[in-house]
């Protein structure tokens, strides 16, 4: 793995994440030697940040043997479980194992360099970074989301404490919190405070908690909904159905008032659980977007309006379709790699292995159906 990167190269990939590290092998399989990968901190940086506490929500299991790919796997033949030895990694775990990945590969890592700026001329994408300039005709966006935090829209949002920025919940002061937001994070914050027998309160108006979907980026996922079948957990947290309308501070500590005027008041600072804001924010000049504020992508994950950039991650998405998973972005890091290699006039033989590992997802038609089976739909609440 290299330090330097000042030149020109076929292929850029920004960010040494999951996304980063799984389309870079995917660009070796494709037969692209030219390229490299800019990470400004480490490799997996943004899963080394991660709360002590908190694990993947997706289990990982050694099933390559029969030929079936780890969920939590990035490339062809790896797999987390084997590795790593645990079944729901560490965020510090995974990125642990992505190093290893990377280094296996020999991928082509530069590090620790920052992209300043990006500019576009004839054709040619000029990459100002902290170490020079980088030149390519493909360039692949492959930051990630985590440490770009997603910001409150309400009165008092900047008194918050964002759950990225929590190094572990155990370093937390207080003994009763507010947790604003009910998906993963919220929850997984909540649940944590709840078995140091703090007493918490969650506020989120969409109610993820009662929602029925065999889709779990809009539903909490089974690890999640089986923590909270823990017998003390509602002992310990409260879920409401509301909004938060503002956040105000005084001499005991803070005072949340949601939409329906309700007040409740905390003595640590509230915990903002909604969601990221996503590096692709970064690159929206180059694109068209969606009424969600998303990239528009063509069916090569491809800008619309600017030609050679890339999107890689959890800000992939297609009409209805929502790729914020390792598995799900996964099986679009080969179309990728098969475009760039085609207009460099590669054969690309060695991605057709991926069709039959679930890795080249290019027919988007099979995505979003419903599970056959109602039992979902009829289970028993777990709030009840």
């Amino acid at each position: 793995m290299s330090t330097s990167t000042i030149g020109n190269y076929d292929v850029v990939v920004v960010g040494g994440g999951a996304a980063g590290v799984g389309v870079g092998v995917a660009l070796k399989h494709a037969g692209i030697e030219n390229f490299v990968i800019i990470e400004r901190e480490r490799i997996g940086a943004s899963f080394a940040k991660w709360p002590a506490e908190t694990r993947f929500i997706t289990p990982s299991f050694p099933t390559n043997s029969i030929g079936m790919l780890d969920l939590n796997s990035v490339a062809l033949g790896i797999s987390p479980a084997f590795s790593l030895e645990v079944e729901h990694p560490t965020g510090l775990e995974y990125a642990d194992h992505l190093h290893g990945v990377a280094g296996f590969y020999e991928l082509p890592v530069a590090m620790p360099i920052s992209v300043e700026e990006v500019n576009r001329e004839d054709d040619i994408f000029q990459l100002r970074t902290s170490k020079g300039t980088v030149s390519t005709r493909h360039l692949i966006w492959a930051a990630g989301e985590f440490q770009y935090p997603l910001e409150g829209s309400f009165e008092g949002c900047e008194l918050c404490r964002h759950t990225s920025t929590v190094p572990s919940y155990n370093d937390l002061e207080g003994e009763d919190f507010v947790v604003i937001g009910g998906y993963e994070s919220g929850i997984d914050a909540a649940y944590h405070l709840g078995q140091r027998d703090k007493l918490v309160r969650v506020f989120d108006r969409d109610a993820p908690w009662e929602k029925a979907s065999p889709d779990p980026s809009v539903s909490l996922s089974p690890f999640t909904l089986q923590r909270m079948r823990k017998d003390w957990f509602f002992e310990k947290v409260n879920l409401f159905q509301t909004q938060v309308a503002s956040v105000t501070r005084d001499e005991e500590g803070y005072l949340v008032t949601t939409q329906d005027g309700s007040t409740f008041s905390t003595d640590a600072p509230p915990l903002w659980a909604r969601g990221f804001a996503g590096s692709h924010t970064t690159i929206a000049d180059f694109c068209e977007l969606r009424e969600d504020g998303f990239p528009l992508l063509n069916e090569y994950d491809e800008s619309t309006v600017t030609p050679g950039l890339f999107l890689c991650g959890p800000a992939v998405r297609h009409d209805s379709h929502i790729f914020c998973f390792i598995y799900k972005y996964r099986q679009r890091f080969a179309v990728v790699a098969k475009t760039i290699a085609t207009a460099l006039g590669l054969p690309a033989e060695g991605l057709d292995v991926y069709r039959m590992w679930g890795m080249y997802l290019d027919d988007l038609s099979c995505c979003g159906e419903d599970c056959v089976c109602s039992q979902r739909e009829a289970r028993t609440k777990v709030t009840a």
